[in-house]
């Protein structure tokens, strides 16, 4: 039997960090189509349930819009059973307007809840409050027997905190039957095993929303062998874009086309498409009389992919001693700046950083 397995679908983010608010309002749709393409995914898979394991929603103002894809994902799709667990982003709101509940979706309160699935499979879950989350190992009984699926949203931790809501510590839950414990609340994959029977997993969100959110984002689709009770399981990438933080380190570069080259060898090597959100940080020591026109380099990647954020964190290089016996204007005015004792080292080195650049003609706006 197959089963899918995501979370932090966050439907109906706002996304407005970095992008403009068209593009804002561009990516907010493509989360409902990227949610919508994944249950037809599990239609055209025969995937018999897919397990939703926290922040199905972002926040409690749901719009219409998002509410009725949802609903009509499940009321059109029957024959696939939704596990849904609120997370910390979840309310019970979008539920309002709805006189009944459709029987193929599933949902879970604050004290254990399980449902049976075919004929050994058993999905339980728990939504953690403050109340509840120490000591909710105690309350899990599980049929060893069966094959055991656990779902949590909550941030996994080997020792106690002050937050103690949505903390859960996997030592706690070793040894009580599980055999995969479908987790929610962290937006990258992580995987691991629980105990020798079983395995947890964090999906990751299904599409990232930020440049804290690099890398592949989709789901896990897992494949159930009733019988032996043994479980495949595969992580399947299915974001519309990606986010790419790509540092550039650009020490030794004195012209454009050396930054250039450095730059797209970068880019290049971390093999980003056209649809994709790119962040490029450049770094290094850079001469000093060698200025970093990152607008440009922004404006020139701009064209290549969906979205460019450039930062310049270089440091100017400059050799002192190649000024001290200098004859020229650039010689005296470091001469005169380190003779000022009334500046620091700090300071003597961002004037002289900003005076050679004023002497060579580049724009010192940004300096001070």
């Amino acid at each position: 039997m197959r089963l899918i397995h995501c979370a932090d679908l966050h439907l109906d983010s706002r996304m407005t960090s970095n992008l403009s608010r068209e593009k804002a309002r561009e990516r907010k749709k493509e989360l409902l189509l990227t949610f919508e393409r994944m249950v037809e995914y599990a239609a055209a898979h025969q995937v018999r349930a897919i397990l939703i394991a926290g922040d199905l929603f972002d926040t409690r103002n749901i719009s219409a819009t998002a509410r009725q894809i949802f609903w009509n994902a499940v009321c059109s799709h029957r024959e696939i059973a939704f596990f849904y667990l609120k997370g910390n982003h979840d309310t019970d709101h979008f539920l309002a307007d709805r006189e009944e509940i459709p029987e193929n979706l599933k949902m879970f309160g604050t004290d254990w809840m399980s449902y049976p699935l075919g004929g050994r499979i058993v999905i339980s879950a728990l939504e953690l409050t403050a109340e509840n989350a120490v000591g909710a190992e105690h309350t899990l009984i599980l049929d060893p027997e069966r094959f055991n699926i656990v779902m949590l949203h909550g941030q996994q931790a080997e020792t106690g905190a002050k937050e103690k809501m949505r903390l859960i510590r996997l030592r706690d839950f070793k040894n009580k039957g599980i055999d995969y414990m479908a987790l929610g609340h962290i937006h990258a994959y992580q995987e691991g095993e629980l105990d020798a029977r079983g395995v947890w997993c964090y999906p990751g969100c299904l599409e990232g929303r930020g440049f804290d959110e690099c890398g592949e984002h989709g789901f896990v689709l897992l494949d159930v062998d009733e019988a032996s009770g043994t479980c495949r399981r595969q992580f399947v990438p299915f974001a519309k874009r990606r986010f790419f933080s790509i540092p550039v380190d650009l020490s030794g570069c004195e012209s454009v086309s050396e930054t250039v080259v450095r730059l797209e060898a970068a880019i290049e090597a971390q093999h980003p498409a056209e649809t994709d959100l790119v962040k490029i940080v450049l770094t290094g020591e850079i001469n000093v009389e060698y200025e970093i026109d990152a607008e440009y380099l922004r404006k020139r990647l701009e064209p290549d992919y969906y979205f460019v954020k450039l930062y310049d964190e270089t440091a100017p290089r400059v050799d002192v001693s190649h000024f001290l016996l200098d004859t020229s204007l650039k010689g005296e005015f470091v001469r005169t700046v380190l003779s000022a004792e009334e500046l620091s080292e700090e300071e003597q080195a961002e004037v002289i950083r900003c005076g050679l650049r004023a002497l060579v003609g580049e724009d010192i706006l940004e300096c001070g």
